[in-house]
């Protein structure tokens, strides 16, 4: 049996039957639904042979082609669906909603399951979680001067239950010129926020949301724009330990890594950094003067985030100032803060 399913509908059961994405392994590599399993009808030279062939000759001798390279392939589509999941219901899309997910789910069906075709495939689902992201919502944003800790205490928020969406997590970057270190090989722009809205679906948005404050890039990818909209209209928290507190987590965080790697990152802001410092910057690197490097990198990072303070839209700012050496009890105290805020009535409550 094949019915067809709209992506609200799809979304809501994604987690319970396994999603079969019939696209070409390429573009399941740039963006995939989470989860999702690839069992492509073409690989991908095939799709742009069919593809062409469509343009240049119209879409029978493109169906006839597309055939020659499916029919011989029957048997591997069915071997892999039931590696998955040996029987039962399954959700199938392509990128529309086209022939290609209409050819596999016709396959599926005739070998026994129960089939939830994708309305409008890939491209209604992309669409569909743009608009779930800008859903209102109830939003703190903690935020603070570089090397304020701030995952740190995000961490220790969301192991008292509250819910924590750990954007630099998924984006499996820092955010700042060394914030690739130490951390795996960022997704695409597309997985991003496909894995951004697989965490967020999870979400009570009746309940408050802690997102970290965050510039629109995160690395070498993109925050969506309803996100960067909560960022910015939401209730900021600053955190503030003190300025050797910064420098010492920096260095413990940081040297570490290898030298060449570091410098690396500092001449990739020397401009910013003016040259006269990025030059001393990497002597004192070279010299295992690593506080050094943390004073000179912070004056640029603290003026450049003073500065985006100073452009927020949003008026609910409240700084808290903290030790910083002991994230749990820092971690309360914001929280305390934070539902005051919104029992205040404050942008959280109008979000």
């Amino acid at each position: 049996m094949i019915r067809q399913i709209e992506p609200t509908n799809f979304l809501r059961q994604w987690t319970l039957n396994p999603v079969i994405d019939v696209r070409s392994p390429g573009e399941y590599a740039q963006g995939h639904i989470p989860g999702a399993f690839n069992i492509p009808l073409f690989d991908d030279k095939e799709r742009a042979e069919v593809g062409t062939l469509y343009v240049q000759s119209g879409r029978e001798d493109a169906v006839v082609r597309g055939l020659d390279f499916a029919v011989p392939k029957t048997d591997w589509y069915i071997e892999s669906l039931r590696r998955i999941k040996p029987g039962g219901r399954i959700l199938v899309h392509c990128w529309r909603g086209g022939m290609r997910s209409a050819a596999m789910a016709e396959l599926f069906s005739n070998a026994g399951y129960e089939v939830d075709l994708l309305t409008g495939g890939y491209k209604a689902y992309r669409r569909n979680i743009r608009e779930d992201l800008g859903r209102p919502a109830r939003i703190v944003v903690l935020g603070g001067l570089t090397g304020s800790g701030k995952t740190g205490l995000l961490h220790a928020i969301a192991s008292t239950g509250e819910q924590v969406v750990d954007l630099e997590g998924l984006a499996c970057h820092k955010g700042s010129v060394f914030g690739a270190l130490g951390q795996p090989a960022q997704p695409t722009n597309e997985q991003f926020e496909n894995n951004l809205h697989e965490r967020w679906s999870q979400l009570d948005l009746s309940r408050l949301v802690w997102l970290e404050d965050e510039s629109r890039m995160i690395g070498k990818v993109t925050l969506p724009d309803p996100v960067v909209a909560h960022i910015t209209n939401g209730c900021l928290l600053i955190v503030e330990p003190g300025h050797e507190t910064r420098i010492k987590r920096l260095v413990d965080e940081y040297a570490g890594f290898d030298k060449s790697l570091l410098a690396e990152a500092i001449n990739r802001i020397a401009d910013r950094l003016g040259g006269a410092n990025a030059r001393e910057a990497v002597i004192a690197l070279e010299n295992d003067r690593f506080e050094k490097v943390a004073a000179i990198v912070l004056a640029y990072y603290d003026k450049a985030y003073l500065f985006s303070i100073g452009r927020r839209k949003s008026k609910n700012v409240q700084n808290i100032p903290i030790q910083g050496s002991d994230p749990e009890s820092d971690a309360r105290r914001i929280i305390e803060l934070a539902y005051k805020c919104a029992s205040d009535g404050n942008d959280l409550s109008r979000l």
